[in-house]
């Protein structure tokens, strides 16, 4: 199949329903030369993965794109460029990402683990059948700020919550620990705020992030009108879930948009985040500023404006050991690292992600 069968992303376009744009069709005119496909990978998992086409899912060996950085192999959400035909078929490559949602792995060696690829939405899952744990959402949403994706909590089983008051006061807790971050209160159950959140993930590409038990699947199938994921009960004793989904599944929903739904995570370590632990405490950032020397570490200097806003009370002192505390974690991670390797990486999806959020923009204007 040659380019001329993907000149535009108009309505009619078989991929448009996938993210397919007149940008990512400009970035992929040189392997249409090739003669390859394009496609979005929908799944991956041993070596192979599932890519939509305009001729229906494709399954594809990944060989030739497993390079031995962790943060190079295709993931879901990446866009792939395949044999047109082959048995195995492969991809050959996949186009510069505009976002990339990383975390650290558990291993010894505190690689990077890429969970999803050109986000437009982080959408962070949070059960309100368990204590609110404002440490894990910040957490997340320093992870979600650094992909480049906005990110949005969402407060599921509001159902379990009956108390108009207790519900608010909930609400009001999340939004103090996510400024400038949009905060959801959904029941999959009764319905409550799921046409919201289908407006806001009607449009671009949205990441589900969370724990086991946070609901996702539950969530992904209320935005799909159908049961599509697999769903188990939380266990009483704890509220945890079980992991019923345990690879990344790309979906696209009947309203419009595209949806990632993830496997629970147990561990969320940062990944060169600083930039989004900066933005998760954008309020410690804006007192730092007015501190007396420019390198004060909110410790015990003199004229530090942080401290004097905690003691004030304008600044709760839990925020600013959250603070401190992911600092450090980031630091450390950094310094285990290839500085030169993870700056090249960060500066390609930054250059990346300005461009395709400036067509994005276009766009949706009209202007393009």
């Amino acid at each position: 199949m040659s380019f001329s069968a993907f000149p535009q992303a108009s309505s009619s376009h078989a991929l448009t329903p996938f993210g397919w744009d007149d940008a990512w069709a400009a970035e992929f005119a040189p392997y249409a030369a090739q003669g390859l496909l394009p496609g979005r990978v929908v799944r991956v998992d041993r070596g192979q993965c599932d890519v939509m086409t305009a001729d229906g899912i494709v399954r594809a060996d990944t060989a030739f794109v497993t390079p031995h950085d962790p943060l190079r192999v295709i993931c879901t959400g990446d866009w792939a460029a395949v044999e047109a035909a082959g048995s195995p078929r492969y991809v050959k490559a996949y186009l510069p990402r505009r976002t990339a949602f990383v975390r650290s792995t558990s291993s010894q060696r505190s690689e990077g683990q890429i969970l999803a690829a050109n986000v437009d939405h982080a959408i962070i899952a949070v059960s309100l059948a368990l204590e609110l744990d404002l440490g894990r959402i910040e957490r997340f949403l320093a992870l979600a700020w650094e992909s480049g994706a906005q990110p949005l909590v969402v407060l599921t089983k509001a159902d379990l919550v009956p108390d108009p008051a207790t519900l608010a006061h909930l609400v009001q807790d999340v939004e103090n620990t996510a400024p400038g971050v949009q905060v959801l209160t959904v029941s999959s159950l009764t319905g409550e705020g799921t046409d919201v959140l289908g407006a806001v993930v009607g449009d671009g590409t949205s990441v589900l992030l969370g724990i086991s038990g946070a609901g996702k699947s539950t969530l992904a199938n209320a935005l799909l009108g159908e049961e599509v994921m697999e769903v188990q009960e939380a266990r009483e004793v704890d509220g945890k879930g079980r992991h019923t989904t345990t690879t990344r599944n790309l979906l696209a929903l009947p309203g419009g948009g595209v949806l990632i739904d993830t496997p629970g995570l147990r561990g969320v370590g940062l990944w060169d985040a600083e930039t989004g632990v900066g933005q998760v405490f954008s309020e410690i950032e804006e007192y730092a500023a007015q501190c007396r020397f420019h390198d004060c570490a909110h410790v015990a200097e003199p004229g530090c404006a942080v401290l004097a806003a905690v003691d004030s009370g304008e600044l709760a002192e839990r925020r600013l050991e959250s603070y401190r505390k992911l600092l450090r974690e980031n630091q450390r991670i950094v310094a285990k690292t290839d500085a030169r390797v993870r700056s090249e990486i960060r500066r390609d999806w930054r250059l990346k992600s300005a461009e395709g959020r400036a067509n994005y923009a276009a766009k949706r204007t009209g202007r393009a």
